[in-house]
């Protein structure tokens, strides 16, 4: 079992909760009254035909397989962990039988914290970033007087001004040091220059690390620095920071101090005191919920002081779609920023942003984060505050956005979504097919049952299942012609029915005895029409969700 943990666990899809119909929180009454049901339904001595009592022999062995495993605490914890296969590994590897399930699980932790270490050392986590300036300004300036007589002057010039490009790799020495390695380069104008820089890190306790920092190059001479962590109290933690800048200026010390506490659950207070080149006291605060963050900030110091306020609502959709804005005022000017940011695909997340300033002018920044590297595109349009330059930076990148979506992200999408689906389709056939005969084996040994549980409810007027269908039901406005890919589920639900009451878990009700998946990777729901009282009663539910008949509303 231990070699199984270097493996990602595979899902299983025998669910033995939702072959009992029992909660995952079952207790034993309630395990042990569902499982003398289906022994009764699937006994191999109730049936003659000899075929009827090889599936019964079959789906009561599966059934009993079943009640062991989660009747036995031990075997329970395992499999509620590792699943079916962790319970075919001869010899119990991973843990004695005599230990109970909490010790079971904390084994189990043990043993991932173990895995993630062994993958974090064979990982190098890089990291990179690849910045394009533009200036674009000549879009927008060029309409002077002279301009009919500048050279080439029909078509506007677009320069790429400054480049920047950094990349870091981690490379973790023991359990508790690692250390990083990055470098980078940047041009602005024509001059340039890089540097490298080596960090070792080690973590000396649950409540701090500390750091070494080396580096050199020509965009500043050597440096040597120290950064310490520790946490205070449960609630406050400080950073400090030391370096030796050296240069043929000389030495150039600096240090920085900050203390972060937190305020309550979803607010952060932060202090810090920077000393150096440009000295600085700052202090600011941090609100982030589930659909906001909000920042305030106030720095006083040399040669730059400010205050800073920005705020980021966030929809809770697929999408992660955020939208944020702010404003900093200072003895530079004032800026105020405005744009949106929204994730394109599995792992990459889109975002544009237009600044409008004074002196700055006017600029539209976008950033493409692509799992761990970063694109930035700033893009400077206007010396001046000019209304077109606004119009255009807001409204170009979202048309342009919406045309690409459209056009080519969501046909994409959709497409790689259909061969997965397909794939997992060819991958499950067998395994389907399989599920599938012992559904239908399980309907025929059910028919018996099912007649008795019906005059017993038709006799007082109780909870009896008319028509009951399993799977993906097309609507009439759909876009795609495509036909519906359901079951019938009618008997093995009436067999569920007990004193006029209908009760199933939040399970995936695949694996329900008489059922099976008729669309995998597909989104499912039950739907089912039933009487009770005389009454009829029509009824939708989702796959996973728990449901139970009749309604009240219904009663």
């Amino acid at each position: 079992m231990a070699a199984a943990l270097e493996n990602e666990l595979e899902v299983d899809n025998e669910d033995y909760y939702s072959l009992l119909n029992v909660r995952r929180e079952a207790t034993q009454e309630e395990l042990k009254s569902s499982y003398r049901r289906l022994c009764m339904l699937y006994h191999p001595d109730k049936h003659r035909d000899p075929e009827l009592k090889r599936q019964a022999e079959q789906l009561f062995t599966y059934v009993h397989q079943a009640y062991e495993v989660l009747s036995d605490p031990q075997s329970r914890a395992i499999y509620d962990i590792f699943g079916k296969k962790g319970l075919e590994v001869e010899g119990w590897e991973v843990v004695e039988r005599k230990r109970t399930p909490a010790e079971i699980r904390e084994e189990y932790e043990r043993l991932q914290r173990e895995r993630d270490e062994r993958r974090l050392q064979q990982r190098t986590n890089p990291k990179g970033t690849i910045s394009v300036g533009i200036d674009a300004t000549d879009l927008f300036d060029r309409y002077e007087e002279d301009f009919e007589d500048a050279p080439g002057g029909g078509f506007p010039h677009i320069d790429i001004n400054r480049m920047h490009i950094s990349q870091s790799i981690e490379a973790p020495l023991t359990t508790s040091d690692t250390a990083v390695l990055s470098g980078s380069l940047s041009t602005r104008n024509g001059n340039g220059g890089g540097n490298i820089n080596l960090c070792v890190r080690r973590v000396t306790s649950a409540r701090g690390w500390g750091e070494l920092e080396f580096a050199a190059g020509d965009i500043r001479g050597p440096l040597f620095g120290m950064k310490v962590f520790r946490n205070v109290t449960a609630r406050c933690f400080v950073t400090a920071q030391w370096g030796l800048q050296f240069s043929s200026h000389g030495v150039r010390p600096s240090a920085t101090t900050m203390m972060a506490r937190h305020l309550d659950q979803n607010t952060m207070g932060y202090l810090q005191w920077r000393w150096g080149s440009q000295s600085a006291m700052t202090t600011s605060i941090v609100r982030d919920t589930k659909t906001s963050h909000f920042t305030l900030a106030l720095q006083l110091g040399v040669p730059h002081s400010y205050l800073m306020m920005s705020y980021q609502y966030k929809f809770q959709d697929e999408d992660q779609t955020k939208v944020k804005g702010s404003i900093k005022t200072g003895f530079f000017g004032t800026v105020v920023e405005y744009g949106a940011e929204r994730k394109i695909s599995r792992h990459s997340v889109l975002a544009a942003t237009v600044s409008i300033g004074v002196p700055q002018g006017v600029s539209l920044k976008i950033r493409l984060n692509r799992a761990s590297q970063t694109y930035l595109f700033p893009i400077h349009l206007t010396d001046q505050i000019l209304p077109s330059a606004v119009f255009y930076a807001t409204v170009g990148p979202l048309a342009i956005y919406l045309a690409v979506q459209k056009l080519i992200i969501m046909p994409y999408v959709r497409a790689q979504k259909e061969q997965e689906l397909e794939k997992q389709k060819e991958d499950s056939a067998s395994e389907i097919a399989r599920r599938k005969q012992e559904a239908e084996a399980s309907v025929l040994l059910m028919q018996e049952s099912v007649k008795r549980i019906i005059d017993a409810e038709e006799s007082k007027m109780g909870l009896i299942i008319l028509n009951a269908w399993y799977g993906k039901f097309v609507s009439d406005n759909s876009q795609k012609p495509e036909r519906a890919k359901v079951i019938d589920v009618t008997v093995p639900l009436q067999c569920l029915v007990k004193d006029s009451k209908l009760t199933l878990t939040e399970a995936s009700k695949a694996g329900l005895p008489g059922f099976y998946d008729p669309c995998v990777g597909e989104e499912k729901s039950l739907k089912l029409l039933y009487q009770f009282r005389g009454a009829l009663h029509q009824v939708l539910s989702g796959d996973t969700e728990p449901l139970r008949l009749p309604k009240q509303f219904h009663s």
